[in-house]
């Protein structure tokens, strides 16, 4: 019940948000039934019923990816000062955003069993003729417990992808290595650094271990540092000296966070795709797998090299981005590329990966674009349909987490409003990072595009 009242009273974006997953579980679940209307009407064709239904994995993908960055950008379920005093903790706001999520992905899969009975006839009026009757089966009547399992799978992943990326995490730090054995004066574990014996008590040193031993009264220490020159001799200048030195700019801002690791990692898989595809279309033994709906025909390995090289585009995402914010402040910075670049830095993660998911399926489609101009007559309905739906919940995914990074630098935008920093400022920086990251990964994509369509292209 609560779930369903925070859904009805969001904002009119989130609302909008949450319409786009419903349809994105429609197209998806649509999808799906055309697969089941196909295997019963072609129950001799068993492979190809079979690479139907696994081709409907990709828009399946795409929409519990849409699912997740909607889940993440929803502020009815962002963790607030006093909610856990109420019983909203952590762990209920997850659970309450994987129910909002399985109530939109449900709806979906409604309004796509309504929509397929419908053509089938079921419902009202007479079933479709011509190439959609083989799709649909209105001969035949409809396995109701098939078709409820396959419209299950798109809310039941979502939500549990949901529940798994915003569980609670422990946010206390990484212990260090329990040392064993016993320390000064009875103190079980030793310090990182060792030191001599008269170090303890000269200079206040005590308070400066990395030991597990407790802090002692200020009278201690200030008797113990007065003691310090007579029982050993040392002066000011000595304490001067061993004194750490104070930060040279204490008013300077913390640096961005270091860059993601996923780069060397999405190059390697992108360069093993790519192999892969060529290997496998120079050493294929005759053997082809036709894609559903008029979609590239080619040997199993050079589409597994497909697979791969989107793979890498993901992967190296992130670690683009962040290199695009660093090239932006290089060469004597200005204000405007420095901020631009700041914020590339801050924002890889979030932005990084979405924008490799649109330029991995922006390459896949540009690549059997141009493979079906020079051998194919054009795709067939359902598969226009499934591609336009992985595109557009790749765009949305990509616009919800721009969305969601502008709302973590919220406070920080406003600060530099107050500071009197012009709003033209701001949005020409917003302007140079999306031409940025535009010179990045478009001739990417471009690049990628041609070598993958490139084996199927002499075939």
């Amino acid at each position: 019940m609560l779930a369903l009242r925070l859904t009805r009273g969001a904002h009119p974006a989130v609302q909008l948000r949450r319409a786009l997953v419903a349809l994105a579980s429609a197209g998806t679940g649509f999808l799906l039934l055309c697969s089941l209307g196909y295997a019963m009407s072609h129950a001799d064709h068993v492979t190809s019923s079979m690479l139907r239904l696994a081709w409907c994995l990709t828009p399946m993908a795409a929409t519990v990816h849409l699912a997740v960055a909607v889940a993440r950008t929803d502020p009815a379920t962002r963790p607030r000062p006093g909610l856990s005093a109420i019983g909203l903790g952590p762990g209920r706001l997850m659970t309450i955003s994987a129910t909002t999520t399985a109530l939109s992905c449900t709806l979906g899969s409604l309004l796509a069993l309504v929509l397929f009975l419908q053509l089938r006839g079921d419902l009202a009026g007479a079933p479709l003729e011509g190439t959609a009757a083989q799709f649909l089966a209105a001969d035949q009547p409809l396995p109701f417990p098939a078709a409820v399992t396959l419209l299950a799978l798109v809310p039941a992943i979502a939500s549990a992808t949901v529940a798994l990326i915003l569980r609670p995490r422990d946010a206390q730090p990484a212990t260090a290595r329990p040392m064993r054995g016993y320390g000064r004066f009875g103190a079980y574990g030793r310090s990182v650094a060792r030191e001599t014996f008269g170090a303890y008590g000269r200079f206040g040193a005590h308070g400066r271990t990395t030991g597990s031993r407790t802090a002692e009264p200020a009278g201690a220490a200030e008797s113990a540092d007065a003691a310090a020159p007579s029982a050993n001799g040392s002066r000011p200048a000595e304490q001067a000296a061993a004194a750490p030195a104070p930060d040279p700019d204490p008013t300077r801002p913390p640096g961005p966070r270091t860059a993601p690791a996923g780069l060397p990692w999405g190059i390697a898989v992108l360069a093993a795709g790519l192999a892969v595809e060529a290997y496998a279309d120079r050493a294929g033994d005759g053997s082809r797998l036709a894609l559903p709906g008029g979609l590239a025909t080619g040997a199993p390995g050079v589409l597994a090299g497909w697979a791969l090289t989107a793979l890498g585009l993901t992967l190296a995402g992130p670690g683009l981005t962040h290199l695009c914010g660093r090239l932006l402040q290089s060469a004597r910075p200005g204000a405007l590329r420095l901020l631009a670049g700041r914020v590339l830095m801050e924002e890889a993660t979030r932005i990084g990966r979405p924008l490799g998911v649109v330029c991995a399926v922006a390459s896949g489609v540009f690549a059997m674009t141009a493979l079906l101009d020079a051998h194919e007559p054009g795709f067939g309905p359902l598969s226009t349909f499934g591609t336009l739906l992985v595109a557009g919940c790749t765009v949305a995914t990509l616009l919800t987490a721009a969305v969601e990074a502008k709302h973590e630098r919220a406070d920080t935008t406003a600060a530099l409003l107050r500071l009197g920093a012009p709003a033209t400022m701001l949005r020409s920086a917003a302007a140079l990072r999306a031409g940025a990251l535009l010179a990045a990964f478009a001739p990417l994509t471009l690049i990628v595009a041609e070598l993958a369509a490139l084996p199927l292209a002499h075939r």
